[in-house]
């Protein structure tokens, strides 16, 4: 993951008043607690000031990881697009398959499998979840309840989250649609989803 699958959605961010920086990391040549370390060393390096953090898929899973590390890691609000904090049935089902186990196998029993390491306080964290069907993951015929095409609704839920909500758009399209983009703001600057005067989103 260059960073560069995030350039759509860091450009909007921008637009709201943000300095976007991309964190980039490898999901095929390191595991889920090397690229936490590797972020947290990131974070560091950008001085001590808290930041906010944007992640979509498996990039969630390093997120929660990084803070369940290092509890301290200056960060203000987390947004998590479309990712499997419960564990993937997608990537369990394709990891069967000598065809596209090195896909997986970093990554797999670090929180892709389920049994994810989330930190005890999560208020400050958002979900969004992708509800259009549409994309590679329902060939591998693990997906049945409403799902985004790679992950499941019911995989992205995350005990103590400080809001929730599910959004028309498939795996990717979390990353394109202006919609998103304008929820990821609002929550990066008020901490809910939910337009002013309205109830919060749920899942």
């Amino acid at each position: 993951m260059t960073g560069h699958e995030m350039a759509w959605l860091g450009r909007r961010l921008a637009r709201s008043g943000f300095r976007p920086v991309r964190f980039p990391y490898s999901s095929l040549r390191a595991s889920v607690a090397e690229n936490a370390a590797s972020l947290i060393r990131f974070c560091a390096r950008h001085g001590p000031e808290s930041a906010h953090i944007v992640a979509h898929s498996l990039g969630g899973l390093v997120v929660l990881r990084a803070l369940y590390d290092a509890p301290d890691l200056p960060v203000a609000r987390i947004v998590l697009l479309g990712t499997p904090v419960a564990g993937s049935g997608v990537a369990r089902r394709l990891s069967s398959r000598r065809w596209a186990r090195p896909l997986f196998r970093m990554s797999l029993g670090e929180g892709l499998a389920g049994g994810a390491r989330i930190p005890h306080e999560c208020r400050n964290v958002g979900v969004i979840a992708g509800t259009r069907s549409l994309g590679f993951g329902r060939l591998s015929g693990a997906l049945s309840h409403a799902n985004d095409g790679a992950v499941a609704v019911a995989e992205t839920t995350l005990p103590g989250a400080g809001d929730a909500i599910r959004m028309p758009t498939n795996h990717i399209g979390l990353l394109l649609s202006r919609e998103v983009a304008v929820r990821c703001c609002r929550f990066l600057h008020d901490g809910t989803f939910a337009e002013p005067g309205s109830e919060a989103g749920t899942l």
